[in-house]
């Protein structure tokens, strides 16, 4: 059985009334994947911005089957990620993990070149806990703070130019590092409700984003067909 950990900050972890894309996601891949498969990590609660923290479990109304496991945290990046998933991977036997990492920590933490040595340290952990452990890997997608600050913008294009180097890099047969595309025509103004995280819309072009890297890569599921 196939076992995916979402890995991310608040656009994976989702607030209290969203659907996330990790619901879209597994949503096509009941649809599209023939083996069982299912979503693993060590949490599975939802934001809930009026106490500011993790305690939410009102997901929007979908298929109650959603397995809400995940790793992920509002406010959390490759910084936070690093150290905790070795533990994560071999206590949920992880094989694929699906991480949207990054915009926290260029925003509050690290330059480029420091966020792409965390993600250095993650690809290490995750692969001592399991040596054939899968990755997908998402860039940093567009939001309203690289659209009005051209020295944060430009450390988000380092950050990616540097992803997709390490991805290469770091790539081997036996534990596959694999770069996803950016969400296709990914628009702030339409699929996101505050400029940063998603809505339906960008919670749908995320999970296309994860579900076509495998798909291409992988002949994982099949290809995503947005609403």
């Amino acid at each position: 059985m196939l076992r995916f950990m979402p890995v991310g900050d608040s656009m994976t972890i989702g607030s209290a009334g969203e659907h996330t894309w990790r619901y879209r996601l597994w949503q096509h891949l009941c649809a599209s994947h023939d083996g069982p498969f299912r979503f693993v990590g060590p949490r599975e609660s939802l934001h809930d911005k009026a106490t500011d923290a993790p305690t939410s479990y009102e997901y929007a109304d979908g298929d109650p089957r959603f397995p809400r496991a995940h790793l992920a945290g509002w406010g959390e990046g490759w910084l936070h990620m690093a150290p905790l998933i070795a533990d994560a991977v071999r206590a949920h036997r992880a094989n694929v993990l699906l991480v949207s990492l990054g915009l926290i920590d260029l925003g509050f933490y690290t330059d480029a070149e420091q966020t792409i040595e965390n993600t250095r340290r993650f690809v290490a952990a995750a692969r001592e806990a399991d040596p054939r452990v899968r990755m997908v890997l998402l860039p940093v997608i567009p939001n309203v703070r690289a659209e009005g600050d051209a020295a944060f913008a430009a450390q988000v294009a380092r950050f990616n130019e540097l992803l997709a180097k390490t991805a290469a890099d770091l790539d081997e047969p036996r534990s596959e590092l694999l770069l996803a595309s950016p969400p296709p025509a990914y628009d702030i103004h339409l699929d996101t409700y505050d400029g940063t995280h998603p809505n339906a819309s960008g919670e749908h072009r995320i999970a296309a984003a994860f579900a076509n890297a495998m798909h291409e890569a992988w002949d994982l599921g099949g290809p995503y067909e947005l609403p």
